[in-house]
């Protein structure tokens, strides 16, 4: 008999789009610079898994994050991905205008819902943040690009601790304002817990933020991430982020571990009868072979099962 058993719930999406992250956040995180060809071929082998969301770079100064210095030499290595959407971060107009130059067709900006966050991420405030990516976001959807906004520290802060529901919902209210057609809501340090993440959700609904235009993103520190993607589900979210292997972690959140391992996502959306479009297998061979460049094992509980099976 094949595993997962499908056992279908009620009320949950019949599908799920997967925000794969882990060539982006994944990576950025790493102290061995990884090679431009050693990533293209990571988003090609995850393409060819199904994924059809894979954020492929930022165009962050060089000195913030030497990982992905390689920018401008990586998007054109991407171009003959017919039907992948391939985001890419950009942090201001400047890093827009790298973005636009390749080609880029779906704009993501970083926002935190955090005074403290902001401070160490983007030396700004709150508001000086919003303010440096309003032009982003009117430039970008002028040429028709489609726009991601990120909040990070929905959650928890690890300098400010709880942060309030109100104050998440003002700052996502002004990404989605501003024109983000899309939010993604990052427990950056990986603290949320259910009712916290439905709460957060219903707040965002009735200050008019639609259900559909949300996202979630968690990380696994307390291991929660699949719990709390299963609650942002009963409230109808189907955009998931995750990163392939649960590679990440934030350089600016030292309590940040890795992001929820899309392999572990599938995995738990299979049982549930919700369709992914990805291959669990080409997945988990993509990622026991990115782990393999990355010289350690994939902390991913499903990768860990099934490599574990086929040996």
């Amino acid at each position: 008999m094949t595993l997962p058993m499908v056992v279908p719930a009620q009320d949950l999406p019949a599908r799920v789009r997967i925000h794969e992250v882990g060539a982006r956040d994944g990576l950025q995180n790493e102290k061995s610079v990884v090679p431009t060809e050693v990533k293209a071929e990571f988003v090609h082998r995850l393409a060819a898994a199904g994924l059809s969301t894979i954020e492929a770079t930022s165009f962050v100064h060089p000195k913030r994050v030497p990982q992905l210095a390689d920018a401008e030499a990586l998007f054109p290595l991407l171009g003959d991905l017919d039907g992948v959407a391939l985001p890419v971060l950009v942090p201001n107009e400047r890093g827009l205008d790298r973005a636009l130059a390749l080609g880029a067709r779906r704009i993501a900006v970083f926002a935190s819902a955090t005074e403290s966050f902001a401070k160490a991420n983007l030396n700004r405030t709150v508001d000086e943040s919003l303010a440096m990516f309003e032009p982003v976001v009117t430039r970008a959807k002028e040429r028709k690009a489609h726009v991601r906004g990120y909040l990070s520290m929905c959650f928890g802060d690890p300098w400010e601790g709880a942060v309030p529901v109100h104050q998440v919902v003002r700052v996502a209210k002004a990404l989605v304002d501003m024109g983000c057609d899309e939010l993604s809501l990052g427990d950056t340090i990986g603290v949320a817990t259910p009712a916290h993440v439905q709460t957060l959700l219903a707040e965002l609904n009735e200050e008019g933020v639609p259900t559909s235009s949300i996202g979630v993103h968690f990380h696994d520190t307390y291991g929660q991430a699949l719990s709390n993607t299963l609650a942002a589900l009963q409230h109808g979210v189907s955009t998931v982020d995750a990163s392939a292997g649960g590679l990440g972690g934030c350089p600016y959140a030292k309590s940040a571990t890795g992001n929820l391992a899309t392999e572990d996502l599938v995995w738990m959306l299979q049982g549930l009868g919700i369709d992914t479009g990805v291959d669990l297998g080409l997945l988990t061979a993509t990622s026991v072979w990115m782990a393999g460049q990355l010289g350690r094992p994939s902390p991913s509980r499903t990768v860990r099962a099934l490599s574990h099976q086929e040996s």
